[in-house]
């Protein structure tokens, strides 16, 4: 059977030692953890010169897709949710920017299954209308090992079968204001939410801030919400015909 083909944007390095000049880089655990969990990763190219999008452009350019995943990176820049900027924001990058809240738009709108992760799950919630808290002012979720609650009853509760995880975080950003049917589904012991699905009918959707491609192939739950992500895009292929 042919594999889901997930689309992922690919980030713009200033360096690759492979390479001469500068790179786009797809984390390679999170490629990997895609054509595990039976999928396809096709990284493509970010284009919004100066921040700018043609959004009918970008969902031609999205046309063969059975699903989407935003991936972590650099801080979203606060214009997208009107905050100031910060002295610890880093690795800005406002063409980036457009590209992946024009993703989260389109498979939104499409019903399109799509994962974001850390930087992901920002993006869709600044997509949806809602915003963030533009630095935490602690330490305590940026490279870090830590506990999560999950409510069972949720998309993400049902995939890894169990109330609590252990998760990688790497992030100085939270949720401040969900976006539009964004509820969350997962805690820190903080309180502070880590991972939001989406309501509705609007298709699969989910936006977790922790790195599940830091724990695949070994834990199980990880690997779970590959596995669940990839089941949805086989089913969203069907239905779209292409299966």
């Amino acid at each position: 059977m042919q594999r889901p083909r997930v689309f992922i944007p690919a980030r713009f390095s200033a360096r690759a030692s492979a390479l001469r000049f500068a790179a786009l880089a797809t984390a390679r655990a999170l490629a990997e953890a895609v054509y595990l969990a039976g999928g396809e990763p096709l990284s493509f190219l970010p284009w919004a010169p100066n921040g700018t999008i043609d959004e009918t452009e970008l969902a031609d350019r999205l046309r063969e897709a059975d699903a989407v995943l935003l991936p972590g990176g650099g801080d979203l820049h606060p214009q997208w949710y009107g905050e100031a900027e910060h002295p610890t924001l880093y690795d800005v990058d406002v063409e980036q920017d457009a590209v992946d809240l024009a993703c989260a738009r389109h498979c939104v709108a499409r019903g399109v299954p799509l994962l974001g992760i850390c930087r992901g799950l920002h993006v869709l919630t600044v997509a949806l209308g809602g915003s963030l808290v533009v630095d935490m002012a602690e330490e305590a979720h940026r490279h870090r090992k830590h506990d999560v609650t999950v409510e069972p009853a949720s998309r993400l509760g049902q995939i890894v079968t169990r109330p609590s995880m252990w998760v990688s975080c790497f992030h100085h950003q939270c949720v401040a204001r969900p976006g539009r049917g964004l509820r969350p589904v997962a805690w820190a012991v903080d309180g502070t939410p880590e991972a939001f699905e989406l309501s509705g009918e609007a298709g699969w959707c989910l936006g977790i801030q922790w790195h599940p491609e830091d724990g695949t192939p070994s834990d199980q739950a990880q690997m779970a919400i590959f596995k669940a992500f990839m089941d949805a895009a086989c089913r969203f292929a069907t239905q779209d015909g292409r299966r």
